[in-house]
C-alpha cells in the first residue's frame, strides 16, 4: 500500500514539472505517505490495488491538500503582510486543482486572502467549476447518477 502511494505521488511530481519547485506539494506526499504507512503497520495489512486501498488513498489525499492548501494560504498570507517573498499563485492554484480547492475556499474566509484580486478569483472559480464537471462527468458515466 505503501509503495503505491509513494509510486503515484512521486510518479506526478516527476511527471509535472510545476510540482519539483512546488514545496507544499512535497510536504502533501510526505504526510500520505506517513499516515499510509501507520495505517498499514498498525491496522491492516492490504494488497496494493484492494479497494479499500484505493479509497483509503484518496482520504488521506483530500485530508492531506485540503491541510497543506490552508498551510500555503497562511504562509502567503503572513508574507504579504510582511512584505516578505510571498508564494507564487500558480503553486496555490496547482494545489487548488489537485483537490484542495475546499481548503481554498475556507482559507481565503478565515485569512480574508486574495478574495479581492479579480483575475486569481475568476481562475479559481474556473478550476472549481471544471472540477465539479468532472466529477459529475465520472459518476454519470459510472451509472452512479
Amino acid at each position: 500500500m505503501v509503495i503505491t502511494f509513494a509510486a503515484v505521488l512521486i510518479g506526478l511530481l516527476a511527471l509535472i514539472r510545476p510540482l519539483q519547485r512546488n514545496g507544499f506539494y512535497i510536504l502533501h506526499c510526505a504526510v500520505v505517505i506517513l499516515s499510509a504507512y501507520y495505517v498499514e503497520t498498525h491496522y491492516f495489512r492490504a494488497s496494493a490495488f484492494a479497494y479499500k486501498t484505493f479509497l483509503l488513498f484518496i482520504v488521506f489525499h483530500f485530508i492531506s491538500i485540503n491541510l497543506v492548501t490552508i498551510l500555503a494560504y497562511w504562509k502567503d498570507k503572513r508574507a504579504a503582510m510582511r512584505g516578505d517573498w510571498r508564494t507564487p499563485e500558480a503553486e496555490l492554484h496547482t494545489l487548488e486543482l489537485l483537490g484542495g480547492w475546499s481548503g481554498a475556499l475556507l482559507a481565503q474566509k478565515l485569512f480574508h486572502h486574495k478574495t479581492k484580486k479579480r483575475s486569481y478569483q475568476s481562475i479559481f472559480w474556473l478550476m472549481l467549476i471544471l472540477q465539479l464537471g468532472i466529477i459529475w462527468f465520472i459518476l454519470r458515466f459510472l451509472h452512479l447518477i
